[in-house]
């Protein structure tokens, strides 16, 4: 799971870390490979604005963007593991 950093000034803010280096390099890179892979998609079919990864790569460079989204996946796949449950779509 990414590192998650509590704000002194405000203790119910919490800010996500990044991708860690540590642990099993394989699993990281195919995450962000699937993550460079989506926002190719996206560039190639137009950005949509509505949407969180939409304004994501509007503003910010693509593998920065690629590196959140690998992010966001890993911490859905840990929950699944962790629950032991099913994906369920928003």
């Amino acid at each position: 799971m990414p590192d998650v950093h509590v704000l002194a000034i405000d203790l119910a803010k919490t800010r996500l870390g990044g991708v860690s280096k540590m642990g099993r390099t394989d699993i990281r890179k195919l995450l962000i490979v699937g993550a460079m892979s989506r926002i190719r998609w996206i560039i190639r079919k137009g950005i949509l604005p509505d949407s969180w990864l939409g304004r994501l790569v509007g503003r910010k460079p693509r593998m920065v963007a690629a590196v959140a989204l690998a992010n966001k996946m890993a911490r859905i796949v840990w929950a699944i593991m962790t629950r032991e449950q099913n994906y369920r779509m928003a």
